[in-house]
Formats: C-alpha cells, sequence, structure tokens
C-alpha cells in the first residue's frame, strides 16, 4: 500500500545534543525548523584542515518553499541501487542482488528480468547503475555496471543488452568493458554510468578498497579510481585526453576515491561527480578532461584509524579541489539534477542520496559553486541511494532499506 505524507520541507538544520571528533559516532539529534542561513551541519570536522577558498564546506542553510507530497509507492525492494526512468515514464531500476525491474509510478513492482550476467554482490558489489541509450525507444537497448568475478578477483564490468518487447528478459547480452586489474576485494567498485553528448558512454570506478590497490588512483596503466570514457562497443572512445605511452586510453579523468555518482548539469552540459572519502572528506567535483583529483595524494579526510592519509596534505599544485566537501561525512551516493517544472525553485538544483547521512541533499549551485544546501527526509531513517527526475516532474529517490519515494508539490 502507498503511504502518504504531507510535509513542508525544511532545511533541517540540526541541532546535535553531543559532539564527536568520529564521524562514525554520529550524535543523536532532533530536527527543527530553521529559518536562518546556518549551515545545515552541526558536527564537528574529523581535522583541523582549512578549506582551499571561502564556500567550500558548510555552506549557508536554504530552505525549500513549497509544500511537499511524499509517498512511498514501494517498500521491500531488495537493496536498490540504479534508477532510470523509462520513456513512458515508469522506473527502471537495478537491485543490488543482481535483480533488474519495473515499476510503474503508482508503485506496481515487475518480476526481475531475466537473462542478466551473474554479478558479484557480496560487500559493496552487486548490479550497479544503469542507464538506457538515447535511441531506447527504437532499439531498447540498456547499458548497466556490476561487479564481476573473475579467476584473479572482483572487477567493475560494464554490460549492454536489449530488453524483451515483453519487458521480461534481456537479450543480446554482452559484457562489453572491464575495469582491470582484478582484486580480491569487495569494495570500491564505483558503478554510475551515462551517455554523454557524443554518445559515448561515462563510467565510474573505485580504487577498490585496499591499502594496497589505493595508489591505482593515479596510476594511467589501472582503469581503477577513474572517471572512463568509452564507446558503446567498450573501446576508448575517441576525443579522449592524450596520455603518455602506455597508459589506458579511456581513462578521462583520474585520482578518484570511490565515484557512486555521476550527472550532466542540464543548461552547461558539465560532468559532475561526488565520491566517498576516508573519515571525512566526501567531495563533489566539476570533473573535466585530463585533470587528476587528487586521492590519495590530497583529501580531506583522515584514515578510519583518526591517522592521517599519506603525508596528510589537503592541497597540492597540479591536483584539483573539490568544488565543495563535508567533514564529517555523508557518503553520497547516485546523484541527478532536478529538470522538472512541478517544483520550479529546485529547477537544475543538485540531488545526491547520502546513506551514512540518511537524508537527501539538496545543493543549490551558481557559477561553478555551491551557494546553498538543504537536507530532506531527515525524518525517514533511510540510506538514501539514488535519485532520479521523472517524467511527471517528481522526484524520485530509493533507499537501501528498500523503498520508493516519490516528491512532489502538495
Amino acid at each position: 500500500m502507498t503511504k502518504k505524507f504531507h510535509v513542508f520541507a525544511v532545511s533541517t538544520a540540526i541541532i546535535f545534543t553531543s559532539y564527536s571528533n568520529n564521524a562514525n559516532a554520529f550524535a543523536k539529534y532532533r530536527p527543527i525548523q530553521d529559518t536562518t542561513k546556518a549551515p545545515v551541519e552541526k558536527l564537528a570536522p574529523n581535522n583541523n584542515y582549512s578549506p582551499a577558498f571561502a564556500g567550500q564546506t558548510r555552506i549557508a542553510g536554504i530552505k525549500t518553499k513549497t509544500a511537499l507530497d511524499i509517498k512511498i509507492l514501494a517498500e521491500g525492494l531488495k537493496r536498490p541501487w540504479g534508477i532510470t526512468i523509462l520513456p513512458d515514464g515508469r522506473l527502471l531500476i537495478t537491485e543490488k542482488i543482481g535483480a533488474m525491474k519495473i515499476i510503474t509510478t503508482a508503485g506496481k513492482v515487475s518480476e526481475p528480468i531475466t537473462g542478466l550476467p551473474e554479478v558479484n554482490s557480496g560487500g559493496q558489489g552487486g548490479l550497479l547503475g544503469l542507464t538506457l541509450d538515447p535511441a531506447f525507444s527504437k532499439n531498447r537497448i540498456v547499458y548497466w555496471v556490476f561487479s564481476e568475478k573473475t579467476s584473479t578477483g572482483n572487477l567493475t564490468a560494464v554490460a549492454k543488452g536489449t530488453l524483451s518487447a515483453d519487458e521480461k528478459k534481456m537479450e543480446n547480452v554482452s559484457v562489453i568493458y572491464r575495469a582491470d586489474p582484478a582484486h580480491p576485494s569487495m569494495g570500491h567498485y564505483g558503478g554510475r554510468i551515462l551517455v554523454d553528448k557524443t554518445g559515448n558512454l561515462l563510467v565510474t570506478t573505485g580504487e577498490r578498497s585496499s591499502l594496497e590497490t589505493r595508489p591505482q588512483a593515479q596510476y594511467l596503466t589501472s582503469a581503477n579510481g577513474k572517471v572512463l570514457r568509452i564507446t558503446k562497443d567498450g573501446k576508448p572512445a575517441p576525443g579522449n585526453p592524450v596520455w603518455s605511452a602506455g597508459a589506458k586510453p579511456e581513462i578521462y579523468s583520474y585520482g578518484h576515491r570511490n565515484v557512486q555518482n555521476l550527472a550532466f548539469h542540464p543548461v552547461t552540459g558539465d560532468i559532475w561527480t561526488a565520491e566517498f572519502g576516508p573519515l571525512g572528506g566526501d567531495e563533489l567535483n566539476l570533473v573535466k578532461p585530463g585533470k587528476d583529483y587528487g586521492w590519495p595524494t590530497i583529501t580531506y579526510g583522515m584514515e578510519y584509524s583518526g591517522a592521517k592519509v599519506g603525508e596528510g596534505l589537503y592541497q597540492k599544485e597540479g591536483m584539483e579541489q573539490p568544488v565543495y566537501y563535508w567533514n564529517p561525512s555523508i557518503s553520497p551516493s547516485g546523484m541527478s539534477f532536478y529538470t522538472g517544472n512541478m517544483i520550479p525553485e529546485w529547477k537544475n538544483n543538485l540531488f545526491i542520496g547520502a546513506l551514512s547521512g540518511k537524508h537527501i541533499l539538496r545543493l543549490v549551485l551558481k557559477d561553478n559553486k555551491v551557494v546553498g544546501e538543504e537536507r530532506l527526509l531527515a525524518d525517514q531513517n533511510q540510506r538514501f541511494r539514488s535519485t532520479m527526475t521523472g517524467k511527471d516532474g517528481a522526484l524520485y529517490a530509493i533507499t537501501d532499506e528498500g523503498r520508493l519515494y516519490r516528491i512532489a508539490k502538495k
């Protein structure tokens, strides 16, 4: 049964009853209505690093003025991870366990689509991000990312297939790309995928969550810790940065820790990502071709032990600074720009699912800077995994706990 809430969105500036320098120990708190411009984050940061410029962190809070109608359309999904919108407005989602399903805007959930390759769903792996071919209405092609087990370990893989006319199976499935080298780790796969304006695929990967593999984020001989740009057949896309001999030509940018989100600005077409820091230091990045985003050489985070990462650097010449960062962590997962007309004040705002933060983050951008931040649905106590604007202008969101939300104008 659909559950329905009638609420006014608030900036949910948070009063915390206790502080901790350990981001894993989130203090008890109670949300209150706040009409001030105070930052929404009230917890102490994990370190005393200073931002590189004003507004790089803890920007002023904002508040949605539109009255919102929040519905739970579906429950009991098995850790939904990716979400995209079909031409008729229904939602195509992935579940981490390896299933792909279609959900109507009334909340009716289909049976799993068959024909998908086996995934390794252990740890952070599974069936991850997905996107439709721009000509899906004619060719019915879907692209998706998953974690694949190989003889030498696990890796991030990209597949494509054709959704059958009856929508019950995926046909002509092929794995078009594998981000090597593989490793036994079951973490930091990245996993988002989009088609860019040239018709090529952008894919995000992680550095595989191991001290052994961490340096690979800086290696141009490794596909891990990167934003990749490949053709629809999995080859390096034309127009990629020109690297030195021996480098992987599919690399678009590097120095990333674990990028679980990817979005194009609807006006400028700029590529935006957010990535997990270690203990603190989650980042929002404007991705440019050929740029080094610093991990693990620079970070605003710390080791989970509280020690410095490497030399404890958070700025270095030749490495990109994040447009914005969160300290302590919110664990930013899937994100999207709001492109609907239902809630005009949200137009072109960025909405990020926060896992450990347990809210949907709304960011207002101006001139490629964050100028306002709001936390939505913090009272739902859900790990928000991804967001997407629907054909109807509502914002849809999925959670690790198995819910699909519809957020619309009241």
